[in-house]
């Protein structure tokens, strides 16, 4: 495996939301899907799932924005002269995510795929700012998550 998940698992509540929380080896499976698109391999990911509540903090003092969201990513920038392959922090809000899944009529486990791909394909400086960039990041996510069997979510 190319990918190194470091699993974090900071939600506690509802329980159906707690067995939709993808296992580690499903994350590794999602995170080489993005890593061989890309030409990489050998990177490190720490991928953390949370509550509403860290979620709302974080995207609050971060991002400017008072309200939980799906999926936060933070890249890992190396001083100089050290060389690591982590690529930094994604923070997955689980009740978010299972809220969206219903609300999209998705299955829970595709829409973590997808909020997986999406956060990594950040840390590896994707963007969607602007349409040109939305465009391209919202290729290589249809496009990785075709290979992994799952529909693309942007459709209806």
């Amino acid at each position: 495996m190319s990918a190194i998940i470091d699993y974090q698992q900071a939600f506690e509540g509802d329980n159906a939301i707690l067995a939709a929380i993808p296992s580690p080896a499903d994350l590794e499976t999602w995170a080489n899907a993005v890593l061989a698109c890309e030409g990489l391999e050998h990177q490190e990911v720490t991928i953390r799932f949370t509550d509403e509540s860290e979620s709302q903090s974080l995207n609050s003092e971060y991002r400017g924005k008072d309200k939980p969201t799906n999926v936060l990513s933070f890249p890992f920038e190396a001083p100089p002269g050290i060389d690591m392959n982590l690529l930094g922090d994604l923070i997955i809000c689980a009740p978010v995510i299972s809220r969206e899944a219903a609300e999209q009529n998705k299955k829970v486990q595709h829409h973590y795929a997808h909020m997986t791909v999406h956060g990594i394909l950040h840390l590896l400086g994707y963007d969607h700012i602007d349409d040109a960039e939305a465009e391209e990041m919202e290729s290589k996510e249809i496009a990785i998550l075709a290979g992994l069997d799952i529909k693309n979510p942007y459709e209806a």
